[in-house]
């Protein structure tokens, strides 16, 4: 499965109790429809994304990047200290291709090329 959308917020570098380390981060999917009334309708679904093939990603997963994600979704549901029965979907990240740079990476030359290249692969418009 591939999904489209934004980190929600900076990548993490997390190591698990057996010393493996998985880079963890929020992706939102935005998408929107016109309701029989005609007005238009967004929603926003989130995703925890987990990707254990390496941590050198991670310096590029910030805040607003946009990105395409490969992998496969799970659902997991836990009560909460409060008592209340609360949702969530994981994103089982295989592999991930950069399609946007947030405004924090932009002066960095490694998102200056992924910049250029996005523009010319006529990536730059994505509706996000």
């Amino acid at each position: 499965m591939n999904i489209i959308g934004k980190l929600t917020q900076d990548a993490q570098v997390r190591t698990t109790s057996n010393n493996r380390q998985v880079v963890s981060f929020s992706v939102s999917v935005n998408d929107s429809y016109k309701n029989k009334q005609g007005e238009r309708i967004k929603q926003f679904t989130f995703f925890d994304c987990s990707y254990w093939l390496g941590t050198g990603i991670t310096k590029f997963l910030s805040k607003g990047t946009l990105v395409e994600l490969s992998g496969r979704v799970s659902a997991n549901s836990w009560t909460g200290k409060d008592g209340n029965i609360h949702t969530g979907l994981n994103f089982h990240t295989s592999q991930i291709k950069l399609l946007g740079n947030s405004e924090k990476n932009n002066n960095t030359p490694e998102t200056k090329e992924l910049a250029i290249a996005d523009k010319e692969n006529g990536m730059g418009d994505l509706p996000f």
